[in-house]
């Protein structure tokens, strides 16, 4: 792997397993210093080890990177102050910041308690807003500096019983947006992935036929963590240095660039608009323009590559 990391500091949140644990290593080799956070907790939030990120960090040095471990958690506005302020004293600086930590709390929206909603919204959308604030008084004094957030096909297209995940993913996309609006003078760059990968995630989804067993078998073979990573490498590193504000996703040996909202169609009345002149004219006038109502599956619904 090239050197485009070299002399540069990176965190990585949620980086003990998973999507997150290929990214940390890979940016390592690529020459970054990497502090590897990780609460150490099951997929739901609970529990706490030290020994995930721990791990990660002892495959760092094994291959001749340079790592520390964090455990703080992120969905605190203390805990984020605290990992940026541990890359800084560890290694004088800080670069990058990929927003991975997650959980799930799966459940139809109008069966989901306060909790499961909030739980979900804290450590994705929170964490991500909280890490990014501590990080971008650094970025601003250097002159520069890299977000990368996980958003998710689930809010960007749609899957049930993943109202708060989606939310906290769309919320991520608007978050990078304005990051990268407000910061762009000095610097300072905010992109998404929207990734595809066999992980603890997407392995908690059932499966109840033959037919979603075989499905499952081949996406855990082509759609590894190991192929997110060189794309948020990529966006972590001055190779991307022209590319801000963007929404990825990545599926295998896949990479795509993702919409966002414009406007599509439009239409005028000089005098003004009735509900039932929207329904004569304006609707039919859009109606070809309407969204499907569809899911991930439905719109990814071709092979891994």
């Amino acid at each position: 792997m090239s050197r485009s990391m070299r002399n540069k500091v990176a965190v990585v949140t949620g980086a003990g397993g998973g999507i997150g644990r290929d990214i940390a290593l890979q940016l390592a080799a690529a020459g970054a210093c990497v502090v590897v956070n990780d609460i150490g907790a099951s997929l739901s939030g609970e529990g706490n080890d030290t020994g995930p990120a721990e791990a990660v960090v002892r495959e760092i040095r094994a291959a001749g990177g340079s790592a520390v471990a964090n455990t703080d958690s992120i969905a605190t506005r203390e805990g984020a102050v605290r990992l940026i302020g541990q890359a800084v004293e560890a290694f004088g600086r800080i670069d990058c910041v990929v927003n991975n930590a997650g959980i799930l709390r799966d459940r139809f929206f109008h069966k989901m308690s306060d909790e499961e909603w909030d739980a979900v919204l804290k450590v994705h959308l929170y964490g991500s807003f909280y890490t990014s604030s501590a990080a971008a008084g650094f970025f601003k004094e250097q002159g520069g500096g890299a977000f990368v957030h996980m958003t998710s096909t689930s809010g960007l297209v749609g899957n049930r019983a993943q109202a708060n995940y989606a939310a906290a993913k769309m919320g991520i996309v608007g978050l990078s947006r304005t990051i990268a609006i407000d910061l762009q003078r000095s610097g300072v760059r905010s992109n998404c992935v929207a990734p595809f990968a066999w992980g603890r995630m997407v392995a908690s989804i059932p499966v109840t036929t033959p037919e979603q067993q075989r499905a499952a078998e081949r996406k855990q073979q082509l759609m590894t963590p190991a192929k997110v990573a060189p794309l948020v490498v990529f966006l972590a590193s001055d190779l991307a240095a022209d590319v801000n504000g963007q929404v990825f996703a990545v599926r295998g040996n896949e990479i795509m660039l993702m919409s966002q909202p414009r406007p599509l169609k439009s239409v005028h009345q000089s005098e003004g608009w009735t509900p039932e002149a929207i329904a004569a004219h304006a609707l039919p006038a859009m109606r070809n323009g309407l969204t499907p109502l569809e899911e991930t599956a439905d719109v990814f619904n071709w092979a891994p590559i």
